[in-house]
């Protein structure tokens, strides 16, 4: 069984707690009262990183009010043009009609807050804790087993740094890194070599893609810029994301299915 996932487990076999749903709700009640006071006792560096991190927040709450009050906004209907001329005082009049309209943008965040997409593969097998880690015996006479080496095939950023070898717990070998990935758009029905951006998620364990291993059925996120795909308001796609359809580790390079 992956890590991490004893509650997801529990969950699945016996339910949740009959409290579960009130604890919730009274927890999310008094979140704010925790915040306000969080706010006013905390000082220094710690109150400076806590108030950035609100004015974040805020901001993109703002953002999302604004992007649900366009449902109503305003917009010029687009008709055919009418036969014959049209008098001057005509020439710069618009009907105007309101039209309901939810910004791809929002989907896309409630899609990826959910964490659910609709995936060329949705099961894949599980994969055991020896398949994914070898054993690292370290010390004078080899006695501590504490290290781990990573056996699948991983993606490390540009700005990765390893950690000093005596306190690096997972190793991931230097030609099992991948920066790049063969992807098929299934509209074009073509193939593309495009650079990895990020490892969204390993179905394996949550443990695998903080780590960004790439396995089977792994949702990684790819520059898709050279397409030329755009969005419905003519801005350029930067991120998408594509499942990987094949064990990495066997062929030694990584295929997928952009997600579209």
């Amino acid at each position: 069984m992956p890590q991490n996932d004893y509650i997801q487990q529990w969950r699945k076999r016996y339910g949740y707690r009959l409290d579960f749903l009130e604890k919730r709700r009274k927890k999310e009640a008094r979140a704010g009262r925790d915040i306000s006071k969080k706010a006013r006792t905390l000082r220094g560096l710690k109150a400076k990183i806590f108030n950035r991190k609100r004015f974040v927040e805020k901001a993109q709450m703002k953002k999302t009010i604004k992007q649900h009050e366009e449902r109503n906004a305003i917009r010029a209907a687009e008709k055919d043009v009418k036969e014959g001329a049209v008098p001057a005082y005509l020439l710069d009049r618009q009907q105007a009609t309101r039209a309901k309209v939810l910004s791809n943008m929002i989907k896309q965040k409630r899609k990826e807050k959910a964490g659910k997409w609709k995936v060329p593969l949705p099961k894949v097998r599980p994969i055991s804790e020896d398949e994914m880690f070898r054993v690292i015996r370290t010390g004078k006479r080899k006695k501590k087993q504490w290290k781990r080496m990573i056996t699948k095939v991983t993606f490390v950023g540009d700005t990765f740094t390893r950690k000093p070898p005596k306190f690096e717990r997972f190793i991931r070998p230097t030609g099992l890194r991948f920066k790049k990935a063969h992807i098929t758009h299934p509209e074009l029905q073509a193939t593309f070599h495009l650079d990895i951006l990020g490892v969204k998620k390993n179905p394996q364990s949550s443990l695998y893609t903080q780590l960004g291993v790439i396995t089977k059925g792994t949702i990684i996120e790819v520059n898709v810029s050279e397409l030329g795909l755009v969005t419905t308001t003519g801005k350029i796609v930067w991120g998408k994301f594509a499942q990987v359809t094949n064990n990495p580790e066997n062929d030694g390079c990584i295929n997928g299915v952009l997600l579209v």
